[in-house]
């Protein structure tokens, strides 16, 4: 599998984006663990650690309509409008672990969703999430009952907008408190393992 075409769509040097990630800046409070992302704020405040596990583990470990990878798809791309760099490098090696079979998938839908290789419904639920994360109410009706049209459940739709109204909380706690992201593929490929095949998000150690 063709890791570095996976992660090509990150922006972590663009100079000309006040936004983008550098991985020589320090977290804005001191941190005791040297991890990345989240991962050093989890071990920082394992209080608030537990029930975010928890709602990442409903979020996104279910196949109840939605499919884990679906799931995953919607977080990486919340995460890559977010400009959120450990969040969607994460959660788009996670969604790319289930979508195995299209190597390029998770960054052709980052690039241009609507012609990207996936269903009809999926790219209607992408609008609602994308719309999510310019705010709650860019949500239309129209864009709602476009998602039902094509097969959308009000589960799926409901799942959508909390998955990205969630991420859009996530990638703003990583990055509203400055903390730093490898850029190594197989760092994040390897932690996507992990959690797809062992320990799920509520099962998971920042370590």
């Amino acid at each position: 599998m063709d890791w570095t075409r996976i992660f090509s769509f990150t922006s972590v040097s663009n100079p000309s984006n006040p936004c983008a990630f550098y991985p020589k800046f320090m977290a804005h409070i001191h941190l005791t663990e040297q991890l990345p992302g989240i991962r050093g704020l989890m071990a920082f405040r394992p209080e608030t650690a537990a029930p975010l596990n928890a709602l990442a583990e409903a979020l996104l470990r279910s196949d109840e309509g939605l499919t884990k990878g679906e799931r995953e798809l919607i977080a990486t791309f919340v995460s890559s409008r977010n400009d959120c760099f450990f969040c969607q490098n994460i959660h788009g090696a996670v969604a790319q672990y289930y979508f195995s079979e299209e190597q390029t998938l998770v960054r052709q839908v980052q690039e241009n969703y609507l012609t990207a290789p996936i269903t009809e419904k999926m790219k209607a639920l992408l609008a609602v999430a994308e719309s999510v994360q310019s705010g709650g109410k860019f949500v239309t009706p129209e864009q709602v009952e476009h998602a039902r049209h094509l097969g959308a459940s009000d589960l799926e739709i409901h799942d959508t907008v909390l998955i990205a109204a969630a991420f859009c909380m996530f990638n703003r706690y990583v990055d509203g408190l400055g903390t730093f992201a490898p850029d190594d593929p197989e760092m994040y490929r390897e932690r996507a393992r992990r959690i797809a095949e062992e320990t799920g998000y509520e099962g998971s150690s920042p370590h």
